[in-house]
């Protein structure tokens, strides 16, 4: 992969030019200190499992019918469009003397905490507002939740972009050592969702704080106020502990001359176009298959426990009481789930780099892994099958049979081996392939989360109405997802380019990673 050498190439990169001049950007950390940066991950990651586990099915008891409770995630996408691209941005060019990234680190765990009470107290806030707990949907509960929600995904995004910048920064440049960083990151996220949907499935977990329970917060709702309780804690612990030991280098910005003063001082916007005019062929691909891969992932991480719920256990958010117990069942369930999840993602992100050395390279394992996850999203459909055939004899209040139950609970182990490459691979070889561009990474990785967040969007969007075109439920969205993984993968193997196995990253840009 080589350099932009041109003198027309160096002039397109030169306005995105962010590298700051003293030497000691360029010099590797101690692993330690990238550990310990890392460890935020779990701290972060403990709210989104409560998120992917949990919110989704409170939304509809709060009155949200399940087709329209996609929409509740558009603020994610939404966000992180606009949110981290500009947070790469300015985190590129920060001049604070707590350095470039701490300040933005900071500022997202203080967002956190205030989406979180948010959160938590919807439905306590909406009484005193005026809702009628006996009445659905509480318009006013809905309207605090979606409030917090949306600060809760701006506060992630001001958060992890500028955490997984510092990462690289502290990488020194170096491939395999940014490689290394990105498996740690995914390890802690990996600990963050065992805590996260561990703490999801414990159903008297409201016990810890007997005032969480209230008469407009019913048990349920409860059970999910104390998780925040415990996760924002956690978040604020890892984050000041990390932001304390580890220093993060004032950055000054590079001499200007007079003639390059022009070319420098273009706005956000045009940088962001800038990026995509000096992005080569390898990161356009990245792109492309970072895309697809999203567009298979979301569907089963956004009704995941949805799922468990409703097809597997047969129960549902809006029927008689014995259906909405069998529900919430079901949504424990999954939390149970994506707990085994997670622990197979924390394994599996150790081994990623030993793994990927003997299977062929990076590119040949996202493809292999893409493909065990087009598998795993075709095997929901037998999975609901075999459970509705069961319910058919045994009675509509019976659940899944233990055999039932433990190969859904399998397939999300399974599924955690896939999650673990998306978590750490496309970052890393997006550090890789846009260091040639000659841009700041904080931004032109910033880029690479529209190819994340612009498949939620239209998961987001399409999902309930589309399941809804067949008849409700989540499958006609899990098949649409097994499809595009197997693209995915097809691609990944075929068209992506291979970076080099251990040469340093091409010392062009700010060191940030997004």
């Amino acid at each position: 992969m080589g350099a932009f050498e041109t003198e027309k190439t160096a002039k397109d990169a030169a306005a995105l030019e962010t590298q700051s001049s003293p030497e000691e950007f360029n010099q590797p950390s101690p692993l330690r200190k990238i550990i310990s940066v890392s460890s935020i991950a779990a701290g972060v990651q403990f709210g989104w499992a409560l998120q992917l586990s949990l919110l989704t099915p409170y939304v509809q008891l709060l009155g949200i019918p399940h087709k329209w409770s996609s929409l509740i995630w558009l603020c994610g996408p939404v966000s992180g469009m606009i949110v981290q691209p500009i947070v790469g941005f300015h985190s590129d060019r920060c001049t604070s003397r707590f350095g470039r990234r701490r300040p933005f680190i900071a500022a997202g765990a203080a967002m956190v905490a205030v989406a979180v009470f948010l959160i938590g107290y919807a439905a306590d806030i909406g009484h005193k507002m005026g809702d009628k707990l006996e009445h659905t949907p509480r318009v006013r509960a809905i309207g605090i939740f979606a409030l917090g929600f949306w600060i809760l995904d701006v506060a992630n995004n001001t958060l992890q972009g500028p955490c997984r910048a510092f990462l690289a920064d502290l990488a020194g440049g170096d491939a395999k050592r940014t490689r290394v960083a990105n498996a740690f990151f995914s390890f802690f996220m990996a600990v963050g969702n065992v805590l996260g949907y561990a703490a999801g499935s414990f159903t008297n977990l409201h016990k810890m704080f007997p005032f969480a329970m209230t008469n407009a917060c019913d048990l349920y709702c409860a059970n999910l106020k104390s998780c925040f309780f415990l996760s924002i804690t956690l978040l604020l612990i890892v984050t000041v502990t990390s932001l304390w030991y580890v220093k993060d280098k004032q950055w000054s910005p590079p001499p200007v001359t007079p003639g390059e003063e022009k070319t420098k001082s273009v706005p956000f916007f045009g940088e962001i176009f800038g990026a995509f005019k000096v992005m080569e062929r390898p990161m356009w691909m990245l792109l492309i298959v970072t895309a697809l891969n999203w567009i298979a992932w979301f569907p089963f991480l956004l009704f995941d426990t949805d799922w468990m719920g409703r097809e597997v256990y047969g129960g549902d958010s809006e029927g008689d009481e014995r259906l909405k117990q069998i529900y919430n069942k079901g949504v424990q369930s999954g939390a149970l789930g994506l707990m085994f999840n997670s622990i197979v993602l924390g394994f599996m992100s150790l081994g990623v780099e030993w793994i990927g050395k003997r299977v062929g390279g990076a590119k040949r394992l996202w493809g292999i892994v893409n493909f065990i996850l087009a598998i795993g999203l075709a095997m929901t459909v037998l999975v609901t099958k075999l459970a509705a055939d069961y319910r058919k004899v045994a009675g509509p209040y019976a659940g899944p049979s233990p055999g039932i139950r433990a190969g859904a609970l399998s397939l999300f182990a399974v599924l955690g081996i896939p999650l673990a490459i998306t978590f750490s691979i496309p970052f890393a070889l997006a550090s890789i392939f846009s260091s040639s561009s000659g841009a700041g990474q904080g931004l032109s990785l910033g880029v690479l989360n529209l190819a994340i967040v612009i498949p939620q969007m239209i998961v987001s969007l399409g999902g309930g109405p589309f399941d809804a075109l067949f008849g409700g439920g989540n499958l006609p969205a899990f098949i649409v997802g097994a499809i595009a993984a197997a693209i995915s993968g097809v691609l990944a193997i075929t068209v992506l380019p291979s970076p080099p196995p251990d040469a340093p990253a091409l010392k062009t840009g700010a060191m940030g990673l997004h």
